[in-house]
């Protein structure tokens, strides 16, 4: 069956041809763990892992690789401001090494909490600093780069197709709409592949290097840490798509003139999350809500996840705690309809054949996971479809969509006697409709790692 993605090189939908006939290497632009991870991220790795389990259910064997930067990522995301872990360290009162320790082992624990599968390899930045210096060594060999105050820049004006990525106008006043003036470039466009001068007192995480003791700039790792472990020649990488403009255009250039041929075949980018008056979720902004969040009001990590499913991945997408407990309520639905099939054997080869075929055709169709969901409430509404059936149709789409229903359905949990007296108090204040007692004893039990589910049917405690 054809796989359909839209590529952002050419910014057209086109049938995937991989390099390798039934291989698949895809490259996910990981986080900078100076702080949480905040939703709006999290929607690129959901992204990035139905990609990934949409190409297992083709049949293709998928190598992926995730980087953790723990270094040289400024916070303009180009050239200018603070290393976002030195801001962090300072923040926190804390190393940046240790900084980095703790917001990796969150992020950990987010992936966990959305299903999301590990990548076949989670290079840290700091661990690959011979691969950075071996390319930029190469790019220096071949004229693409100059000195200047002690840094070492990527000479943009060697490379002709610079703005076609992105669609950039190259002309100083756009430039400096992008990045901070430098006085030291060539060109505002030009980036730093490697760092011995910093404006700031002092940089904790340094190296030796052939052009001084320093630090790598943010663009380069990406390079080097995906070469690394995919070769100079690979399938698929994928990203926000807030780093097109900068990010991903400076790696494509580097990466080109480094090997010297094409890089990467597809890019493919996720739109953002958004609040309302289309602002984006962002740590900047101060508007950024942790996962931790959501379970606290009682969101689990496989609910947000099926709040990401309702809408493509390249639209954006508005958050809204209604629409969340919208999929929380469909998917606890789902599971419930998991239950009913889950102790039945044998199937339909036939009628699964139909339904996971559609199924199939709406993923392979660039992702199109609302159409996928369709399908399966078709599925689920369809009285005709045996049970058998449907219990390995909805094993088939979870594996593809990582929901966790048999998890789900299976899980049996102890509701301590404390837990369990809470509830009982707050069924005696809704029959009273006490609606203000109701909601504080909620929130009590949701302070405790509770779930509170309320249905026509009364309320269920569960462990968030």
């Amino acid at each position: 069956m054809d796989i359909f993605l839209t590529n952002t090189l050419g910014k057209t939908k086109q049938r995937f041809t991989p390099i390798t006939p039934g291989k698949v290497s895809i490259y996910t632009c990981g986080p900078t763990v100076y702080h949480y991870a905040h939703i709006g991220n999290l929607r690129s790795f959901v992204f990035a892992d139905l990609l990934k389990r949409m190409f297992i259910a083709n049949n293709y064997k998928v190598e992926h690789v995730m980087n953790i930067t723990d270094v040289g990522h400024l916070t303009s995301d180009a050239d200018d401001g603070e290393d976002k872990l030195e801001k962090g360290a300072r923040r926190e009162g804390k190393t940046v090494w240790e900084v980095a320790q703790y917001y990796t082992d969150h992020f950990m624990e987010d992936l966990s909490r959305l299903n999301i599968m590990l990548p076949d390899h989670m290079p840290k930045a700091t661990d690959h600093i011979a691969e950075m210096i071996s390319i930029i060594k190469n790019l220096e060999e071949k004229g693409y780069t100059y000195i200047a105050e002690g840094n070492v820049y990527f000479d943009t004006q060697k490379y002709a197709e610079y703005a076609d990525f992105a669609g950039l106008k190259l002309n100083e006043e756009d430039a400096r709409s992008r990045v901070d003036e430098d006085e030291h470039k060539k060109s505002p466009f030009d980036f730093v592949l490697w760092f011995t001068r910093y404006k700031y007192s002092s940089h904790e995480m340094e190296w030796d290097s052939p052009w001084g003791r320093g630090f790598p700039g943010w663009h380069i790792e990406c390079s080097a840490m995906s070469t690394k472990y995919l070769g100079d020649h690979f399938d698929i990488h994928t990203g926000g798509i807030d780093h097109i403009p900068v990010h991903h255009t400076n790696e494509i250039a580097q990466s080109t003139c480094a090997f010297g041929h094409k890089w990467v075949n597809y890019w493919m980018h996720n739109n953002f999350l958004v609040l309302g008056e289309d602002e984006k979720i962002s740590k900047s902004k101060d508007n950024f809500l942790r996962l931790q969040t959501l379970m606290d009001k009682g969101i689990s990590g496989l609910d947000y996840r099926y709040f990401l499913l309702g809408a493509h991945y390249r639209k954006p997408q508005t958050f809204s705690f209604e629409g969340l407990e919208a999929a929380k309520t469909s998917l606890r639905k789902l599971v419930q309809k998991y239950k009913d099939v889950s102790v039945r054997d044998g199937r339909n080869e036939d009628e699964f054949d139909i339904f996971y075929t559609k199924f199939l055709e709406a993923m392979n169709d660039d992702l199109n996971t609302p159409q996928a969901l369709a399908v399966f409430w078709e599925t689920v509404q369809d009285t005709n479809i045996d049970v058998g059936t449907k219990r390995s149709l909805f094993d088939a789409y979870d594996a593809v969509l990582g929901i966790g229903l048999k998890e789900q359905a299976e899980r049996k949990e102890e509701i301590p006697d404390d837990v369990l007296a809470l509830k009982s108090e707050r069924d005696k204040a809704r029959v009273l409709k006490n609606w203000a007692e109701s909601d504080r004893l909620r929130d009590e039990i949701v302070s405790k790692g509770f779930e509170v589910l309320d249905s026509k049917d009364g309320t269920e405690i569960r462990k968030a």
